[in-house]
């Protein structure tokens, strides 16, 4: 499974610590930023978003302060499901309720050891399908209706 990562100077280390947490594992890809000089939030979810979308990546990782900044800019790309999660049941659920394909954590907001646990939650989990791929394919419906040009 390849999985990209990025951050801005709010989620830096955090991100650090996850791609550390799961390097030997899976094949991880780093989009920066490297440092705590400021950068915007929604430039790294876009680098994120778009080879997630395009398909270059199986899965992505956004880290910012809180989560939520990278999280909303991420789910502004047509195919994106990007997920705030800061809790493993929630990671789990992501993935196997609504296929998400990204996930997003705040610096600031959980712990590194917590992370971890909640990015391998993520990781492990598997889209259920059944009932919850008619619910993905309404979200799909929505962004064909407003995210492409008439």
């Amino acid at each position: 499974m390849r999985i990209v990562f990025a951050a801005d100077h709010g989620g830096v280390h955090l991100k650090e610590y996850l791609i550390n947490f799961v390097k030997e594992d899976y094949d991880c890809k780093d989009f920066g930023t490297y440092t705590e000089e400021s950068v915007d939030y929604p430039d790294m979810a876009l680098l994120v978003s778009e080879a997630v979308a395009g398909g270059e990546f199986d899965l992505g990782v956004l880290c910012c302060g809180t989560g939520i900044g990278v999280s909303v800019s991420a789910n502004k790309v047509p195919g994106v499901r990007a997920a705030l999660c800061h809790d493993v049941f929630s990671a789990r659920m992501a993935r196997e309720h609504n296929n998400a394909n990204i996930i997003t954590m705040g610096q600031r907001v959980i712990g590194p050891g917590l992370a971890g646990e909640v990015l391998k939650s993520f990781l492990n989990a598997r889209f259920s399908g059944g009932r919850h791929a008619r619910r993905v394919n309404k979200i799909q419906g929505i962004e064909k209706r407003y995210c492409n040009p008439r």
